[in-house]
């Protein structure tokens, strides 16, 4: 995994928590939102959090450049906190825990 710079459209939110580990983090579901068209990656992110406890960890993958800022706002306005994220082989990876 390359390191992000600003110019490469990660948002700043996303670059302070960047970390290979994302992938390696133990999660109680993971939801594959790979190849879908925005929305679809944040809808399925809140269908998965629907399925685990408060506390617990979400991990999302995604392909959609524009689920980057997306999953920042949807963080951001409803409290789920981002705890980890990656770039790997061309996706993304957002680890969310539930509020």
């Amino acid at each position: 995994m390359a390191n992000q710079n600003h110019d490469s459209g990660v948002p700043a939110a996303l670059q302070e928590i960047q970390s290979s580990g994302a992938l390696s983090l133990a999660v109680s579901l993971e939801v594959d939102a790979r190849g879908l068209a925005c929305p679809l990656p944040l809808l399925k992110a809140k269908q998965g959090l629907r399925n685990v406890e408060q506390g617990e960890l979400l991990r999302v993958l995604a392909t959609d450049a524009g689920s980057l800022k997306d999953f920042v706002s949807f963080a951001q306005l409803t409290g789920q906190v981002l705890e980890s994220f990656c770039i790997h082989d061309n996706y993304y990876c957002f680890v969310l825990r539930k509020h």
